[in-house]
């Protein structure tokens, strides 16, 4: 079986062993993972304020945060109906998500409650979300752990290790990199400074490289802004030529009647 120590020890042993971790003055980190799981509450814990409410838009905050400034983008919550029926349109919202903090995220966090079975129908539907990135995500990526009071003393290792293999399978592809918050005390600031040196940590694995999307894929971004106003402006046109010709037919229909 696989051993989980704890995530601080795994990260400097690993990815700092002769590296001086950077002081980040700047960070831009993308909250991603299924409805419910804890995205806003993790950001409002992030950032120290209780600023917004659950949503399921893609929402951009920053804020200063122990002498960093830090952007957060919530990415839209995952779901398997909307995997299958929306699989494009979430596309561009994931592209859009990283646009939104330019030139490119250093992590992002993949959001998961502990207080919810995680097994293999939600690996594969994570899976299947993450098969719409490139490769090079998982060097970027990050487990992050949500309602950690429900744990009480028990050691998030401890959870990893009874939770079965397809929790473990995930934290190892994030190159056994997770944290865990207690989204109930927001304004917890060492929480929040373990978890930005662990992002800090990310980014001296990846040499000061934050995540790229791949050069199609912003172009692709703007070209769908660009081409909103235009199919607004033709919806609308249609809506009032189909309002104009159920007019006709009324008062055609009108004048029949009156004849008869």
């Amino acid at each position: 079986m696989t051993m989980f120590l704890p995530s601080t020890s795994i990260g400097r042993s690993r990815l700092c062993a002769s590296v001086h971790t950077p002081y980040l003055t700047e960070m831009r980190i993308v909250l991603m993972g299924y409805k419910f799981a804890g995205k806003t509450s993790s950001g409002n814990t992030i950032l120290g304020r209780e600023e917004i409410k659950r949503t399921v838009e893609i929402v951009k905050r920053q804020g200063e945060v122990a002498g960093r400034h830090i952007t957060v983008v919530e990415a839209p919550g995952w779901s398997d109906r909307a995997l299958k029926e929306r699989r494009e349109a979430f596309k561009q919202q994931i592209m859009l998500s990283a646009s939104l903090c330019p030139p490119g995220p250093h992590c992002l966090l993949l959001v998961i409650r502990v207080d919810t079975a995680f097994k293999e129908k939600e690996g594969k539907i994570l899976n299947g979300y993450m098969k719409l990135f490139n490769q090079r995500v998982w060097s970027h990526m990050m487990v992050l752990f949500t309602f950690g009071d429900y744990l009480g003393d028990t050691p998030i290792e401890q959870h990893i290790e009874s939770e079965g293999k397809t929790l473990q399978w995930l934290v190892e592809k994030c190159r056994n990199r997770y944290h865990i918050l207690n989204n109930m005390t927001w304004d917890d600031d060492a929480q929040v400074s373990e978890l930005l040196e662990k992002v800090e940590e990310v980014v001296v694995a990846n040499k000061g490289c934050h995540f790229k999307m791949g050069r199609t894929f912003l172009p692709e971004v703007e070209a769908k802004k660009k081409g909103e106003p235009a199919k607004a402006k033709e919806k609308m046109v249609n809506a009032e030529k189909q309002s104009k010709n159920i007019k006709k037919s009324t008062s055609k229909n009108h004048k029949i009647t009156t004849k008869q």
